[in-house]
């Protein structure tokens, strides 16, 4: 029995809908939830935490249903992206809040919140006023906070996009840190690709209100079930034919280019391949690889340490190459360059 199980939830807040949405997740699991701006991210985690009512499914945690539960009595840990700190409180009583709300006694809820702080590295803080934190601080205090009540569920709304680079790492370490020795179920909203990678263990991808894939890391960005999927993890190279199935091999035909796929289906496909499993060369390409093909460059994207490079063969192909490997190859605009990439690297849904 899964430990955390939605079914068939709806809800509406502000004219947007949960529309027949259904998650599940294992105890101690990490999932990470992906979608765009406005997919229902926070909507999805406020009604779980029960900030907004259920029109019609369930939730049942650890075999409880909690739909119409207050949201009080659910024991559910929640960081929100803007930390929501009390400003008129200092840090120490900030965490015991929660502690004081449930009836604990003050001497009990001091060294429970005293030992989260030790666990997260905030001990020091713990007579500080919230104003005079810095960003990651503040979050660490909210994660403290949250942390402190034992929650039976950690809910955390995009923790790490309000923080620089450098921080969000070091934050971004710290959740393993912790996960990895409280075992807390935990749903984290993000639409950062690099935050899904470390911390996942699932990831559940929506759009819209409903769930368009949920997998493994591996699932979601090698094997996407959908367009949007396949977009919105950036595999860029999304086209459509028809597989055939020929003395030579099997392939999708698309006008008039073919490209050779591992696939027992025929007729009507959509096909996805990443930019990185694209070879790009400015000579004929000695390779295994079955697609080989001489293109045109129409376009190269700087994106810092990785340059978008764009081949039309005539189908436009978006291959990623180092910024090192841009200078050795001297590529521009309007070159001529062969590109390659395996069947194996071709993902058909």
């Amino acid at each position: 029995m899964n430990y955390l199980a939605i079914n068939s939830l709806q809800t509406s807040v502000g004219g947007f809908q949960l529309r027949d949405f259904s998650l599940a997740a294992n105890r101690g699991e990490y999932t990470i939830i992906l979608g765009p701006t406005g997919a229902g991210k926070t909507v999805l985690l406020e009604t779980i935490a029960g900030l907004h009512a259920v029109l019609s499914g369930s939730i049942l945690l650890d075999g409880e249903e909690i739909t119409h539960v207050p949201p009080e009595r659910r024991r559910i840990g929640f960081v929100y992206q803007d930390y929501m700190l009390f400003p008129h409180l200092n840090v120490e009583r900030n965490l015991a809040f929660g502690l004081r709300a449930q009836g604990i006694g003050r001497r009990i809820a001091a060294t429970r919140s005293a030992e989260v702080a030790r666990l997260l590295g905030i001990e020091h803080l713990l007579s500080r006023m919230p104003t005079g934190l810095s960003g990651g601080e503040k979050q660490r205090v909210a994660l403290a906070r949250a942390l402190v009540i034992k929650p039976r569920l950690l809910l955390l709304d995009e923790p790490l996009s309000a923080l620089d680079p450098q921080r969000r790492e070091s934050l971004q370490e710290e959740l393993l840190l912790v996960h990895e020795r409280l075992a807390t179920t935990t749903l984290h909203v993000t639409h950062d690709f690099e935050e899904a990678i470390s911390l996942g263990d699932r990831v559940a991808v929506i759009n819209a209100g409903k769930i368009e894939q949920v997998g493994t890391i591996d699932d979601i960005f090698r094997h996407p079930v959908s367009q949007f999927v396949a977009r919105f993890v950036g595999a860029r190279n999304l086209f459509d034919g028809v597989v055939e199935h020929k003395e030579e091999g099997t392939f999708l035909s698309h006008s008039d280019m073919k490209i050779a796929v591992v696939t027992d289906r025929s007729g009507p496909a959509h096909i996805s391949i990443r930019p990185e499993d694209i070879l790009i060369s400015r000579g004929e390409l000695s390779s295994s690889a079955r697609n080989s093909y001489r293109g045109k460059i129409t376009q190269i994207v700087d994106r810092g340490s990785l340059i978008y490079v764009t081949v039309c063969v005539p189908l436009p192909f978006v291959v990623i190459i180092t910024r090192r490997s841009l200078t050795e190859m001297a590529l521009e605009i309007g070159m001529e360059v062969y590109i390659a990439f395996k069947a194996s690297a071709v993902h058909l849904f």
